[in-house]
């Protein structure tokens, strides 16, 4: 049975015709009339009476609408609270996000997600490979410097600088020509210049230690190992409280941090709650990891 021609013959009886009910619900007097012929063809039996004094329901009508109407209310608060439902964030929220912004930001991020939706379980995968979202069962996912890519979408949420940095007790070069200083360097490091500040000052990194992530370059800068290219974002601290030395900014490199999630036209309440909530953890654009 079509419940939308049921309703809308229960709409018609309620009103008392078909003028009224079209009125009440926007619906044509046309597609009423034909909702209620088509299921009085699918019962066999009238339901309504016409004449030139109105429409009148017949017994058979009454009795449909009295073993109905019960069934129908329900049947519509059932809907109401689905919708009402869909609409507030819950359920379990699956992110993948670069391992370094994993270890120092997502652990805090988390817990405060769910503090703010409290029906919501929320699971973070630190991989610095891409993930594929509708493969592995992801609802979104936090890159750097994303390639365009159709079948996802999403917010930029913050914004990062590579600088070099180096402890207090390592001399600043002087600006001018390329100037070599000993370096410590990622594990993938491939000799390259390091240009700053647009070309004011270019460094000939001679790498002492070659190390596996950006924590651990940091830590030996602070211990006097050489100048690092890092991202600024977890020297905030290091660089406020003296233990390092910010040389220069790397020119022509933006560092730009996005929350995708698959381009589906009606995302997940919990996916677009997770999408707003990111970019208001960094509501001035800029990155800060605390580390």
């Amino acid at each position: 049975m079509d419940l939308n021609a049921l309703t809308d013959f229960a709409l018609v009886a309620a009103n008392g015709g078909l003028g009224k009910a079209s009125r009440a619900s926007g619906k044509s007097k046309a597609t009423l009339s034909r909702r209620i012929a088509d299921l009085e063809e699918q019962l066999g039996v009238r339901l309504i009476e016409r004449s030139a004094r109105g429409l009148k329901v017949t017994e058979a009508g009454q009795m449909l609408m009295d073993r109905t109407e019960g069934p129908m209310h329900e049947v519509a608060e059932a809907m109401t609270a689905a919708r009402e439902g869909l609409a507030a964030p819950r359920g379990r929220l699956r992110v993948a996000a670069p391992v370094l912004f994993s270890q120092l930001a997502m652990g805090g991020i988390s817990a405060r997600f769910c503090a703010a939706y409290p029906e919501v379980t929320f699971e973070a995968v630190a991989e610095d490979r891409v993930v594929d979202l509708v493969e592995e069962q992801f609802d979104a996912a936090i890159r750097i410097n994303p390639s365009p890519d159709s079948s996802l979408v999403g917010r930029c949420f913050a914004k990062d600088r590579l600088v070099v940095v180096a402890a207090p007790s390592v001399p600043v070069p002087k600006r001018g020509k390329v100037r070599p200083v000993p370096a410590v360097v990622s594990s993938t490091f491939q000799p390259t210049n390091w240009t700053l500040d647009d070309g004011r000052l270019v460094l000939e990194p001679i790498p002492r230690l070659r190390l596996s992530s950006f924590l651990m370059i940091r830590d030996a800068a602070m211990a006097g190992a050489g100048a690092a290219l890092i991202p600024q974002s977890i020297a905030w601290n290091q660089l406020t409280r003296g233990e390092l030395v910010q040389w220069g900014t790397v020119s022509g490199v933006e560092v730009a941090l996005w929350v995708l999630h698959t381009s589906r036209r009606l995302p997940a309440p919990k996916v677009r709650a997770f999408v707003d909530f990111m970019c208001e953890q960094y509501p001035e654009g800029a990155l800060v990891l605390n580390g």
